[in-house]
């Protein structure tokens, strides 16, 4: 788990906070810079929701600029939200303009966000650490999605690559990807080709099919795990897994732990 506060804008250009979710707030000054070779300015109050950073060049700042920003691992984030959040939707448009202009009440909810998460970010020793850090980025998250939904008051776009990504987002809220992981399936209920289906996604979102897909199965992945009446045969058959070893694959990968692993991890330590 990768969590990074600083008070100093020019951190944006650090290359560990590559593979993170970078949140920054202008307090003072105002600045501009190229994201996905698209140039956005920002001003006081502005807070900025980057999910790559490595795409962010030429940070330009006027004299006296400041701001905070807090970074977190982007996987760590996505397992903190339920599948079905608004951030999904949201993420078109955030990809499109990442600058959204708070008021003064606003930035003070947000500063107060990340400065929890700053006071508690060394206590790596407490025993629910990562419990603990992750329900504060959550609350923290759950602030930026009211501030998004007022700038974008719920719109969504209705030109045909909008709405093929709005209806892959509606297809996996339904739950298909319990049992359908696989992009050439969406491809064929939207009936569109595998390449056009994974390159719109990507040119609108900045992220891959596969990536949502995973954010989709992962909770309901944990919701099986989490409950002892299944034995890990029946959660691989019931989630369409080829095989056992297989699904303990996929586990490893995206839960850090093989199932048992996991299912070890929610027994009381005597």
């Amino acid at each position: 788990m990768d969590l990074y506060y600083s008070d100093n804008i020019q951190d944006i250009s650090r290359s560990e906070l590559e593979h993170c979710c970078l949140h920054l707030l202008c307090s003072q000054g105002e600045g501009s810079l190229v994201y996905y070779d698209r140039c956005f300015h920002f001003r006081e109050n502005d807070l900025l929701v980057l999910s790559h950073p490595d795409a962010v060049s030429n940070l330009a700042l006027t004299p006296g600029t400041e701001g905070e920003l807090f970074a977190a691992n982007y996987k760590f984030l996505q397992n903190q939200l339920p599948a079905n959040n608004y951030s999904i939707g949201g993420s078109i448009s955030l990809y499109g303009n990442p600058v959204i202009s708070l008021s003064d009440a606003q930035a003070d909810c947000f500063l107060a966000d990340i400065h929890r998460l700053r006071d508690r970010i060394d206590d790596s020793g407490h025993r629910f650490y990562r419990e603990l850090m992750g329900s504060l980025c959550l609350t923290m998250m759950y602030d930026i999605f009211s501030f998004h939904s007022e700038r974008d008051g719920g719109s969504a776009s209705t030109e045909r690559a909008g709405f093929i990504v709005n209806e892959l987002m509606r297809l996996l809220a339904e739950g298909n990807s319990r049992t359908e992981r696989s992009v050439g399936w969406y491809a064929r209920q939207l009936n569109v080709s595998e390449k056009y289906l994974s390159s719109t996604v990507k040119r609108l979102t900045g992220h891959s099919v596969m990536s949502y897909i995973d954010r989709h199965t992962v909770p309901i992945l944990k919701e099986y795990l989490d409950n002892p009446r299944h034995s890990l045969t029946q959660i691989a058959d019931r989630m369409n897994f080829a095989s056992l070893s297989y699904f303990s694959r996929y586990c490893k990968k995206h839960l850090g732990v093989t199932p048992t692993e996991y299912r070890s991890s929610l027994q009381p330590k005597s």
